[in-house]
């Protein structure tokens, strides 16, 4: 089963990154982006066959070093 992670900045939370990138993209006078926020992508191989055990597992890996809840959501999707 493939785990796919994506983190993001909790709303609020300054996206300096996101700032620099919304930046550049004006300067090469690209038009019409109000915003910009940039996260990252973490896909796991899990052996786990049990799509309720994975969600626990990949939870718990979310919650203890992949992302920094204090400032960072994250959104868990299940392939099989």
């Amino acid at each position: 089963m493939k785990a796919i992670v994506n983190i993001s900045l909790k709303a609020g939370v300054l996206d300096s990154q996101g700032k620099a990138v919304h930046h550049a993209l004006d300067a090469l006078k690209f038009e019409g982006v109000n915003d910009v926020r940039v996260g990252k992508q973490i896909v796991l191989n899990l052996a786990q066959t049990e799509k309720e055990k994975a969600l626990a597992e990949v939870t718990e890996m979310c919650e203890s070093l992949l992302a920094n809840t204090v400032i960072e959501d994250y959104e868990i999707e299940l392939i099989s």
